[in-house]
């Protein structure tokens, strides 16, 4: 059983997990490799629910956790968690339309809709990294 309080290692271990899952994915609709890019795309779909799952499960047990930072480092981790909040409301709904259209084979309206979803699913998944590394790693 994991405890609370590692939570937030595991959070950021899926983060990193999807954005190497999301790039690798990328990679092979690039190849063609149509097959492949749905099984990864699928991955890092399920990836980013357990973490969307855990998130909460942590902040509902620990609520938040305020940034210790002074300074100029402060301006610079709330620049980040603003765009990473923001955008990362726009995850859920936009990976689950570009997934439905590509798996009913919705070629044209999936590739229109991945081509905002993917970047911004990605920053997401690496600023989710980078937020977790301020708050819990940063000296």
């Amino acid at each position: 059983m994991i405890a609370i309080h590692d939570l937030p290692a595991v959070n950021a271990t899926l983060n990193a997990t999807a954005a190497v899952l999301l790039v690798w994915g990328y990679i092979l609709i690039r190849r063609r490799s149509i097959a492949a890019h749905r099984t990864v795309m699928l991955t890092a779909f399920a990836t980013s629910s357990v973490f969307l799952g855990c998130y909460l499960v942590y902040h509902f047990n620990v609520g938040s956790v305020p940034f210790q930072g002074t300074g100029a480092i402060r301006t610079v981790y709330f620049s980040i968690l603003i765009t990473h909040t923001v955008l990362a409301a726009t995850v859920p709904p936009l990976a689950i339309i570009t997934l439905s259209r590509g798996l009913r084979g919705r070629f044209d309206p999936h590739r229109k809709i991945a081509r905002w979803t993917l970047p911004i699913w990605l920053y997401v998944s690496v600023t989710g990294v980078v937020v977790y590394w301020m708050l819990y790693q940063m000296p």
